[in-house]
């Protein structure tokens, strides 16, 4: 199963609603650290709800310990991202990271991938970005999708 992996997230909602998410599809959901808010924080257990207890969320000090402990494909998404989101053939393995809301994925994490690894959403010219939370449903459900809803009843 894809999990999703996020870099440095700074905004609780959306960390609660991707613990909801991957409560819900059997995925996994690692941070990079440093978070922009607590675990505990009530905006992300709002919007988790009663989820937290059924996701593997699991915290790295910086991205180098989270790819050593999720060594899977590392799929990045980004406005600046190379390759269309659905143009990819999904494995079980991937690890889809995600920036953080204000700023996005750096330069120097993007450029460390091949441009078949750098992936954007396709959006209206003009749009800045999609809410993450949003951003990652979309990249997951496709993924998951090739992968035959995996585990899904």
């Amino acid at each position: 199963m894809p999990s999703i992996m996020l870099f440095e997230p700074e905004i609780p909602p959306n960390t609660g609603n991707l613990i909801r998410l991957c409560a819900n599809t059997g995925s996994q959901l690692h941070l990079v650290e440093p978070l922009g808010f607590s675990l505990s924080d009530k905006a992300v257990r709002r919007a988790g709800l009663d989820y937290h207890e059924l996701t593997h969320v699991h915290r790295h000090a910086d991205l180098e310990q989270a790819r050593a402990a999720v060594p899977g494909r590392l799929l990045a998404f980004s406005t600046r991202g190379t390759t269309r989101y659905d143009r990819v053939d999904y494995r079980a393995d991937d690890v889809l990271l995600f920036g953080p809301e204000t700023r996005g994925l750096p330069d120097d994490v993007l450029e460390t991938l091949p441009a078949s690894q750098r992936l954007y959403l396709p959006m209206v010219p003009g749009s800045r970005s999609l809410n993450l939370a949003n951003a990652a449903a979309v990249a997951f459900f496709e993924a998951w999708r090739q992968l035959n809803f995996t585990g899904a009843k």
